[in-house]
């Protein structure tokens, strides 16, 4: 399931209205503070700033009566999002704690990139739970367990989108590719730009162990904080005018051997579901077509 929009009273779909096109060209590091980059969307009541030592963070707190959501003030076309976050302490089931992107288009043709963690009972481990969407299209789901108690302490969550490659990274690894197979009429997010959102809400009909824990809300407040948001435009080749305008034949963002080396040891050590390798979903000859090409090595 993807991540959800935020609305005032639970975090539910919606649509939103088309968004003006923007081209940014080379590369930008968000200098601003957090509180000038993002804004509240709602539970306002729910949410805080606070300087964390030097480190201005953000609060997202969830009862039963309401949850909370931030978004970016701005919108991006190819770029790389970073924040370091700190989930649900303690028994957190029911509970999910997002960091996405997602373009303000009719929700029949919308992108969006999800990092959504689903919380657990006590002692058990929370669930990186990945999705892509392209032109309203989703069901490219990944699950990963992470390898540390994301609840303990902060750690750094990426997506690093360009023109040929999604890439989400945990602490600066790759865990996931999802690499752009337009060529071979597999769509791609290329022209739709997409805002950053976090919200902090219940999902307790599906989140842990397919809906069958719900959330005890004797355990609220549930609280998740968010800090060092930072944005990073997307960096063109040399004398290339911007990301959108790379050649198709460019070696700029391919993959070097340590992201693929860690993309390996992920799927190996922490990946606990893939889409691509579901036979109970899909038949053989039904897998996405990106599945295919991906065993073919292409």
């Amino acid at each position: 399931m993807a991540a959800l929009l935020c609305s005032p009273s639970k975090v539910r779909r919606s649509m939103l209205l088309v968004g003006v096109a923007l081209m940014m060209v080379g590369m930008h590091l968000s200098a601003a503070t957090l509180d000038e980059e993002i804004e509240l969307i709602w539970g306002a009541s729910h949410t805080y700033f606070f300087m964390d030592g030097e480190t201005e963070t953000l609060a997202l707190s969830l009862d039963e009566q309401q949850g909370s959501c931030f978004r970016s003030k701005d919108m991006y076309l190819y770029g790389t999002i970073s924040m370091d976050i700190k989930l649900v302490e303690g028994n957190s089931a029911g509970v999910v704690a997002t960091a996405y992107t997602i373009s303000e288009g009719p929700w029949s043709y919308h992108d969006e990139i999800d990092l959504e963690f689903l919380g657990n009972q006590t002692g058990q481990p929370i669930v990186l739970h990945t999705n892509i969407f392209v032109n309203g299209v989703g069901g490219r789901e990944q699950q990963f367990y992470l390898p540390f108690d994301p609840t303990a302490d902060y750690h750094t969550y990426t997506i690093e989108w360009n023109p040929k490659y999604i890439l989400i990274k945990v602490d600066g690894k790759a865990i996931r590719a999802f690499k752009n197979y337009e060529q071979y009429g597999v769509a791609f997010p290329t022209w739709q730009q997409q805002r950053v959102y976090g919200s902090l809400w219940d999902a307790d009909e599906w989140a842990t162990q397919g809906g069958r824990i719900k959330t005890d809300w004797s355990e609220a407040p549930f609280v998740a904080y968010y800090r060092n948001y930072t944005v990073a435009w997307c960096q063109p080749s040399p004398g290339v005018s911007w990301c959108g305008a790379e050649p198709r034949d460019s070696k700029r963002f391919d993959l070097d051997q340590k992201t693929l080396g860690e993309l390996w040891w992920a799927s190996q050590q922490y990946r606990i579901y893939d889409y691509c390798s579901d036979h109970k979903r899909f038949n053989d000859s039904e897998f996405p077509k990106e599945c295919s090409l991906q065993r073919q090595g292409l």
